[in-house]
């Protein structure tokens, strides 16, 4: 009955529309049987999308057709997609169109916005989704988790508050998926009103949704919060555990991550290799060097778990974190697989922070591709030593090759909506209070002693322009935000995609004590909560 119902659908597909010519010897095709193989058409689809080869495309389609595969919603997705690459787009809307003239099902539609979330086609699938009459509840699940695998955290959340306000109720999939989406946001605010949702919805707790929950509170820097949900659901499955060892880990609290380790022995839940990275993290954001190297051998000689990249990789930062360079370097040394670009860029970092350029050059030779921000961790260590003819020269590779740093980008959140700034912007619409309040804080704390910290800043511009692109970096106006926004006592949180620079580490604490304020930062490696003078981090990051 199946093969009759796609017969039928390939043969409405041979009344498209599109006509198509083609040669299909330009087609490398083995034998006839891989021609039949929609498997084999899906990937000649996927070389035509990254080769941008809409002849071949068009061929291929014409191919889908003839061998009766039109009804297979993973091919029409490619389709799709590869005529969008292609720069054909009104095929690629016609065939958005004609999905529902073929009279798919609506399990075949939702494969088709599956596969378009897969290959990142967000925007296509959204477009099949408006179109569809009917939808259930894989049809939300299918684009709320597209947008979140796609890093298109706020659209995800939109689209979980249309479908609160559809006949379509949410299940545990949904909450999953935008859980994730509110901790990579790092938007405390949506976390608690997900969080509510639940409650309302009854959802029942499983070791998914448990585990989900303690890593959306640590992201959205609500550690304390964390610990509660942890303390009061079921912890019998090591993902729960691994969670609340990770949360601890980013916020820097290495000790009580160790802890929890002893309680997850104490409860006969055995560890896994992710549990090991989370406390090899957090030794190495604590500087717990002695334990560190406790648990590396414990993994091997009690739990019988081989080292994988990314426990080289923590204990290389943690050694390098704590200036031990050297054995670093003999860690990678002996590793029995290849070192990987984030090994090699954590020693980077590591010579960066104590002037060792020799190494700096070793790291920076294993490093295939080399990207801004390594360029940059270069030119900094010859800063930090005074070699600036070496400084410059990575400058102006920079230069010539057209690479440039990465830009800084902060974001805030405020009665439920994402506030985003990068480094000098002035596209916000109150840009002018925000710039105003900046200004007057930073005179402020000039006054308090403040000197800024220009020293790894661009070396061919006066110093009163290296001041002045300290004073914009996005961290600072979206504080400045935050400032303008809140009232005295409220806890001000920041998101940034990068790591905090000296500078504003310095300037943030300064900030948190004049006015009497907890700061708590986001950066790309950990938290750092700013209270009365002080950083969590204890200077170290």
């Amino acid at each position: 009955m199946m093969a009759i119902v796609m017969m039928q659908r390939a043969k409405r597909l041979t009344c498209c529309p599109i006509t198509f010519t083609f040669s299909w010897n330009s087609l490398c095709f083995h034998s006839a049987a891989n021609i039949e193989d929609h498997q084999t058409l899906y990937r000649v689809l996927e070389a035509c999308k990254h080769s941008f080869n809409s002849g071949t495309a068009t061929q291929t389609h014409a191919r889908i057709i003839k061998f009766g595969y039109g009804a297979y919603p993973s091919l029409v997705a490619i389709l799709i997609s590869t005529y969008a690459h292609c720069h054909r787009l009104n095929l690629a809307r016609r065939l958005i169109h004609q999905i529902f003239s073929w009279d798919f099902d609506l399990v075949s539609v939702n494969i088709v916005i599956e596969t378009l979330m897969r290959i990142g086609e967000c925007n296509f699938a959204k477009k099949v989704f408006d179109k569809m009459p009917t939808r259930d509840t894989v049809t939300w699940n299918s684009v709320i988790g597209g947008y979140v695998k796609n890093a298109r955290f706020e659209e995800a959340l939109a689209f979980f508050r249309e479908m609160l306000s559809s006949n379509v109720e949410p299940d545990a999939f949904t909450f999953a998926s935008i859980l994730t989406g509110c901790a990579r946001l790092g938007a405390l605010n949506h976390a608690h009103w997900v969080h509510d949702q639940m409650i309302q919805k009854k959802i029942e707790l499983n070791f998914i949704l448990s585990s989900s929950l303690v890593d959306m509170y640590s992201k959205c820097g609500a550690i304390q919060t964390a610990k509660q949900v942890f303390e009061s659901v079921r912890r019998d499955d090591v993902s729960v555990w691994n969670a609340m060892i990770h949360g601890l880990a980013i916020h820097g609290l290495g000790l009580d991550a160790i802890a929890i380790f002893s309680k997850m022995e104490d409860e006969h839940v055995l560890p896994d290799s992710i549990t090991f990275i989370g406390i090899l993290t957090a030794c190495s954001h604590c500087g717990l060097v002695e334990q560190g190297r406790k648990h590396f051998d414990l993994m091997t000689s009690c739990y019988s778990i081989q080292p994988q990249l990314q426990h080289y990789g923590a204990m290389v930062d943690l050694l390098g974190r704590v200036g031990l360079l050297e054995e670093a370097h003999a860690i990678i040394a002996s590793m029995p697989m290849e070192p990987d670009i984030v090994i090699w860029r954590a020693l980077l970092s590591a010579c960066r922070t104590y002037g060792k350029p020799e190494l700096g050059e070793v790291a920076i030779a294993n490093i295939s591709r080399l990207r801004s921000g390594d360029y940059v961790l270069l030119s900094n260590i010859y800063c930090s030593v005074k070699r600036w003819d070496s400084a410059e020269r990575v400058r102006e590779m920079m230069k010539k090759t057209g690479i440039r740093k990465n830009r800084g980008k902060s974001w805030v959140e405020f009665k439920g909506v994402i506030h985003r700034f990068k480094a000098g912007d002035r596209s916000h619409p109150e840009t002018e209070a925000i710039y105003k309040v900046l200004e007057g804080l930073i005179q402020r704390i000039k006054l308090e002693g403040f000197t800024p910290v220009t020293g790894l800043v661009l070396m061919d511009v006066s110093e009163e322009e290296k001041e002045e692109n300290l004073n914009c970096h996005s961290e600072k106006l979206a504080l400045a935000y935050g400032l303008l926004k809140t009232s005295p006592g409220t806890d001000i949180r920041v998101s940034k995609n990068l790591r905090i620079c000296h500078d504003c580490h310095c300037w943030i604490k300064l900030v948190s004590r004049v006015l009497c304020r907890v700061i708590i930062v986001r950066d790309r490696i950990r938290f750092h909560r700013f209270e009365d003078g002080l950083c969590s981090c204890g200077d170290y990051w």
